[in-house]
């Protein structure tokens, strides 16, 4: 055989390989992408129970929650919580962990989210406040320059039509 004929042959069956393997390619990219939407959707299931857990425990402080319900429905929420982190860890590490362990993730977590949220914010003082007030009054001021008397709708200062209806203002 011929150098060119054995480079005719090559050239022939590699993009017939190719075309015969892509498949199986698209297979595994397919399953690596439910993969990957499984666990953003128990990130999200994750998070929506710490968020429930938070406002279970701030309406529980509240008296909106009764003492006797309270329990019953926290733990309800920390074993939906613990079913979605096994299976996320199942998913990405593909090691289970023992339920006291994940009850803990939550809490910490949840305690994380608390600690977010009541950040204090230093308040501004009278002055600061109302110099923020003027200037918002000032640009709001500039801004609009009341309603046309053809049709209500809003018009700028600057208009000299009215956008809505072309009255001249």
């Amino acid at each position: 055989m011929e150098l060119g004929s054995i480079l005719l042959i090559l050239a022939v069956l590699v993009p017939i390989c190719i075309f015969l393997y892509m498949p199986f390619m698209a297979r595994a990219r397919r399953s690596r992408v439910s993969e990957t939407l499984e666990v953003s959707a128990l990130k999200a299931e994750r998070d929506r129970v710490i968020n429930s857990l938070q406002e279970l425990d701030f309406d529980h402080n509240l008296g909106k929650i009764p003492t006797e319900d309270y329990p019953l429905q926290r733990a309800q929420l920390l074993q939906k919580g613990a079913e979605a982190l096994r299976k996320l860890d199942e998913l990405t590490a593909g090691v289970t962990s023992d339920s006291g362990n994940v009850e803990s993730r939550i809490e910490q977590a949840a305690a994380a989210v608390r600690a977010d949220s009541s950040a204090t914010v230093e308040p501004l003082d009278d002055d600061d406040l109302e110099s923020m007030i003027a200037s918002r009054r000032k640009e709001h001021k500039s801004k609009s320059a009341g309603f046309c008397p053809k049709c209500g709708k809003p018009v700028l200062v600057s208009d000299k039509f009215c956008p809505s209806c072309g009255k001249s203002l």
